[in-house]
């Protein structure tokens, strides 16, 4: 045999380890790679959730000030939902396009 072979390669296990390092670092399902994209993945979706928790956070707060604030009620629901009383019109402006 060549002696530019290292002897960890010439037995028959050496070689076996580094066919199975082989294998599973670039032709498995979960190769180094996909492992890659899934980590990236996975902090991507970690960010979107503190932003969800953090966006529920302030949507909790302006229901607890919608309950508590009947004034305030009565403002959302005339800007946002163009609610009225009995007795008014509205008219709702719309800005001319260029």
């Amino acid at each position: 045999m060549p002696r530019s072979i290292p002897g960890w390669l010439r037995n028959r296990y050496g070689a076996a380890v580094l066919v199975l390092f082989a294998w599973i670092a670039f032709f498995d399902e979960y190769d180094l790679w996909t492992t890659f994209k899934l980590r990236r993945q996975l902090a991507h979706m970690k960010a979107e959730q503190a932003w969800y928790h953090e966006q529920i956070g302030v949507t909790r707060q302006h229901l607890h000030q919608l309950t508590s604030d009947k004034q305030l009620l009565e403002k959302f629901a005339r800007e946002r939902y163009l609610m009225k009383r009995d007795n008014e019109e509205i008219f709702v402006l719309v800005p001319a396009e260029e």
